[in-house]
């Protein structure tokens, strides 16, 4: 295929394009959709065959045998992360958001404190505070451009009454991509103060050349008993809508209260999202996703040109994910009059920064998964909605 296709969504139930007049009054046909993080592309071919067999089967009953789906997820891990993983490890849940609610439900309390790095990806927050627990967020600061821990900071902030730190790995926003040294001192931190590490590894593997993630679970073999690992193919190959996730459990005390929470709360996956999962994690999923983020380069490369030739604008230099960081601060502007730029002027429908926690107020996040002439499209519409500056 060539990413270069454009694909109209609109009025396919698409939440992105769907979604685009009611939340920012933007029609369709001339707003760009740079907002929700899935791409305007389709997935490999092997995933749309798997599907095109069970339509052809036509009997869409429970999934049973899940050995060729486990062997699928193990090997990709193993030759994609170096990581190994046991059959026994893998729990799937109705995507990562699923997941996380799951892990919070299973190892904190009401009225615990889980950690969160801020800014970051927004459905953290939203998810705590609707099951009784509080946000500690712990701001990320910026050095060189790119966003660092502050662990020395942190410690300051704790009460006492945290059990659990959210890793975002590579982080979402800003796409870092955390050094294993960066990885350790992160899990000493939770080893010290006693608190269980999820890390969201969503996003391992959009990471562009020059730049490698590396597993919590290989960074840090030590703390297998305090860590809970969550990755899913459905970011990696544009699947979201089959909305399933891995949770990955080494330690068998914490699988075992795992496994208790699923059970109590009737969990199970749904057997499309098992057959493209399945599909997916292939050889020819493999090529698919080294040609995405060839292509994906070219879009960045493209869009932090642009961002450069406008005043007062700050692209952060992504190392992963497909989801630029734009900070305004140095325009001077207050948010409102950025966002009515970027929003009414030049008709963008972006992440608003705010949502992500501390640190985020100045800036915007756009998906650039997207064929290249709408980031050309983009990027022409923001020098023109920011001209005055020039």
């Amino acid at each position: 295929m060539t990413f270069d296709t454009p694909i109209s969504r609109a009025g396919s139930h698409c939440s992105k394009w769907d979604m685009l007049e009611p939340l920012y009054g933007l029609a369709p046909d001339d707003g760009l959709a740079m907002w929700v993080a899935d791409m305007e592309f389709r997935p490999p071919q092997a995933v749309q065959q798997a599907l095109e067999k069970m339509l052809a089967h036509g009997v869409y009953g429970y999934f049973g045998d899940d050995r060729d789906y486990l062997d699928a997820i193990r090997w990709w891990m193993k030759t994609r992360h170096g990581w190994d993983v046991a059959p026994e490890w893998v729990f799937t849940t109705h995507g990562l958001v699923n997941g996380t609610a799951l892990c919070i439900d299973a190892f904190t309390k009401p009225g615990d404190a889980v950690v969160l790095m801020t800014p970051v990806y927004h459905a953290f927050a939203r998810i705590i505070k609707a099951a009784g627990r509080e946000v500690l967020e712990c701001p990320l600061v910026i050095r060189d451009g790119l966003a660092k821990m502050d662990l020395a900071a942190w410690e300051q902030r704790l009460s006492g009454r945290e059990k659990m730190l959210i890793l975002c790995s590579p982080h979402n926003p800003g796409g870092r991509v955390w050094t294993s040294e960066e990885l350790r001192a992160v899990a000493a931190f939770c080893e010290k103060h006693d608190l269980i590490l999820v890390s969201d590894e969503i996003h391992h593997d959009l990471v562009y050349p020059g730049q490698k993630h590396t597993v919590m679970a290989n960074a840090a073999p030590e703390i297998a008993n305090r860590l809970v690992m969550m990755t899913a193919a459905t970011k990696t190959f544009n699947i979201a809508g089959a909305h399933t996730g891995n949770v990955i459990i080494a330690d068998p005390i914490l699988r075992q209260t795992f496994a208790n929470r699923m059970n109590a709360m009737g969990i199970s996956a749904n057997s499309f999202g098992m057959h493209m999962v399945t599909a997916a994690y292939s050889p020819e999923g493999a090529a698919w996703v080294d040609a995405l983020m060839r292509y994906l380069d070219g879009n960045r490369k493209l869009f932090d040109e642009g961002i450069s030739r406008i005043p007062g604008l700050r692209s952060t230099p992504l190392e992963a994910t497909y989801l630029a960081w734009i900070d305004f601060s140095a325009t001077g502007m207050a948010q409102t009059e950025f966002i009515e730029r970027v929003q009414k002027t030049a008709k963008i429908a972006t992440n608003y920064g705010a949502s992500f926690g501390k640190g985020g107020e100045t800036y915007l996040r756009f998906n650039i998964a997207c064929p290249r002439a709408m980031v050309a499209e983009a990027v022409s519409r923001l020098e023109k909605a920011f001209s005055d500056l020039q």
